[in-house]
């Protein structure tokens, strides 16, 4: 059971960095663009972020259920670090949430700047928090690990825009047409400094899981709703692939 709740913590863990990392990305490009251009971004990309959000609330709960050591270790040796993320977090919400329940062009780009610096305030804490794992504190690889993540994830997001709204991302790079293997392997990219986090602390996570018999009752528990997970994962991507389905709440 052990080896199967780490196949489950590191596919967690990378499929949020791979799925979350393009909203990310496209929040961060939010930064100093014109309005139009801004209501473009947002409205590509806010329609996959509750379900991509999913991935991290997973990975929360296997780290809490099958790694009580490392859930100790992070939240409470990076205890500042961590409520950072949060407000970044909730700061990058709350602007993808507020920014059209009032009209005036303050208003939108004061939202709109709240979501790009969340995004990046998050990108960086996640850079922070693989260098502790990696190191035992986050330090100089820290704020390495976080500088390549915005650069990975700002490709990621520029993908994204180009792949799903080409429109969207005119103006910030010559466009060229992007297929869904482009955005994919941009995600894989994305995702590498996790998956490279995850095989190498492979040893340290298969010494210090919990108990067999905790494993298997996080099992039973978590089965029947893996399916929910999936199939919402799938529904959100088929509704809201294409261009022309965008919710007018964003």
């Amino acid at each position: 059971m052990d080896i199967i709740w780490f196949v489950v913590f590191g596919g967690l863990l990378v499929g949020y960095f791979a799925l979350e990392g393009f909203d990310l990305g496209v929040g961060m490009h939010l930064l100093g663009r014109p309005r139009g251009q801004r209501d473009e971004m947002v409205a590509a990309m806010a329609p996959f972020v509750l379900a991509n959000e999913v991935w991290l609330i997973a990975l929360a709960g296997a780290m809490f259920g099958v790694y009580p050591q490392l859930e100790s270790s992070v939240v409470f040796a990076l205890y500042p670090i961590v409520v950072g993320m949060l407000l970044s977090w909730v700061l990058r919400d709350a602007g993808l949430w507020f920014r059209r329940r009032l009209p005036g062009d303050g208003w939108r780009a004061a939202w709109d700047l709240a979501i790009g610096l969340g995004s990046l305030g998050l990108t960086l804490g996640w850079g922070l928090v693989l260098g502790a794992l990696v190191t035992g504190s986050p330090g100089l690889l820290g704020l390495a690990i976080g500088v390549v993540l915005v650069l990975l994830f700002t490709l990621h997001g520029r993908t994204f825009l180009a792949w799903r709204t080409p429109e969207a991302a005119s103006g910030m790079v010559a466009v060229k047409p992007v297929t869904l293997w482009m955005f994919l392997a941009t995600g894989a990219l994305a995702a590498l400094p996790a998956l490279a986090v995850v095989v190498g602390g492979a040893g340290y996570l298969l010494n210090h899981s919990a108990p067999s018999s905790t494993l298997v009752t996080l099992g039973l528990m978590v089965v029947p709703f893996a399916p929910i997970m999936v199939g919402a994962q799938v529904w959100v991507w088929r509704t809201f692939r294409r261009a022309d389905r965008q919710p007018s709440f964003f």
